[in-house]
């Protein structure tokens, strides 16, 4: 058993908002443990679980405009939250670059503040892990290791920006033939400085599938009742190839497409259903409740997965929807155990909420009706 029971010293005590997205204003004291929201859709549930989502990740889940974030017809938002005896703000300001303190420090990197606070999010959204391109698996494995492993965000940062310049230039090549053979050598530079973080990321990716797997299938067999088994491939081109040789030998393959064929970028998690020896891929056997307790797993193994370090503040956004009711009791006993620490949960049903609540006195609910929020 995974069992962690080291609760994460980060527990989000107090919230503060004005004016991010519907919530104009709202002062909110939170239990250590259970906290949820009831409200019908388009209330402002969301926002309110996005605004804690934005104090671990310097940014909103949903919007990568920070200016979309703050209330139509108003110039600004903040959202400051109290862990413990640490506060973290981040402003919002139209026109002006994001600010983002701890204390009474600005950050001068925003990179830094990742994994200080590490936190999982489970919504509706994620379906786009399955039934979209292998990017959307590269973030979900990304967002894992970056929180328990600094040099690995920071080889990730350095990769992306390198490889977007290798394909700015591979794009002016492929516009124009007779630069191609002086600008190689610049291409070669571009190469060389590609290849050690990508082979961190390799590493790293490599580790975590191998450790998270089986916590992952531990999950899914308690969530489904152990009517089905899983498995996550992970596959990327180092596994068979050297890097280095593979950009020379694509080189002038990458100058006429215009974009950069081989590396890390290019990996994939395969998503799979096992029946008997053989593998299916989710997308193409699973049904809706087999996809949404396939993807639910793995976030709530993510979180077992990082209490390892420290024990993330869990976020559960609308998660019962095309589920059966078995598996609902199954995910509440679960998320309800001394395996989860500080949780958030939303839900238009009070009866779920109701199940979870049951044994514990000293959760907190709260109603969410067009942007306000009351206890």
């Amino acid at each position: 058993m995974y069992l962690c029971t080291i609760f994460c010293e980060k527990v989000l005590n107090r919230l503060q908002i004005l004016n991010y997205r519907n919530i104009r204003e709202a002062s909110l004291d939170f239990s250590d443990k259970l906290n949820c929201f009831i409200g019908l859709n388009g209330q402002g549930k969301t926002n309110l679980l996005d605004a804690i989502y934005l104090l671990s990740f310097t940014k909103s889940a949903f919007s990568s405009t920070d200016s979309q974030n703050i209330t139509h017809g108003q110039e600004m938002a903040m959202v400051q939250g109290t862990y413990g005896e640490e506060v973290f703000t981040c402003g919002l300001k139209r026109g002006v670059k994001k600010s983002f303190r701890r204390g009474k420090k600005d950050y001068k990197r925003l990179i830094d503040h990742i994994g200080l606070i590490p936190l999982v999010l489970v919504c509706p959204q994620d379906n786009q892990l399955v039934e979209e391109g292998s990017e959307e698996r590269r973030r979900f494995m990304d967002a894992v290791i970056s929180q328990q492993d600094k040099r690995y965000l920071e080889y990730l940062t350095r990769y992306n920006a390198i490889l977007k310049q290798r394909n700015a230039l591979l794009k002016q090549l492929s516009e124009n033939e007779n630069a191609q053979t002086t600008r190689d050598d610049l291409l070669a530079v571009f190469d060389m400085q590609l290849l050690e973080p990508a082979q961190y990321i390799y590493e790293a990716r490599t580790a975590f599938i191998d450790a998270f797997m089986p916590i992952f299938q531990e999950v899914y067999a308690a969530v489904s009742g152990g009517n089905e088994q899983v498995k996550l491939r992970y596959i990327s081109q180092l596994q068979n190839r050297n890097l280095e040789n593979a950009f020379r030998t694509t080189r002038q393959r990458d100058m006429i497409l215009g974009w950069t064929s081989q590396g890390v970028h290019k990996d994939e998690l395969e998503m799979l259903i096992t029946d008997g020896d053989t593998d299916y891929p989710l997308k193409r056997v699973g049904s809706q409740g087999q996809q949404k307790t396939y993807i639910i797993a793995m976030k709530l193994a993510q979180a077992l997965y990082l209490s390892d370090k420290q024990q993330p503040i869990l976020l559960l956004d609308d998660i019962f929807d095309k589920l059966d009711s078995e598996r609902v009791e199954r995910i509440v006993q679960l998320v309800r155990s001394e395996r989860f620490g500080q949780i958030f949960i939303t839900d238009t049903d009070r009866q779920h909420l109701t199940a979870i609540l049951q044994p514990d006195d000293s959760a907190k609910i709260f109603h969410v009706s067009d942007g306000c929020i009351s206890s």
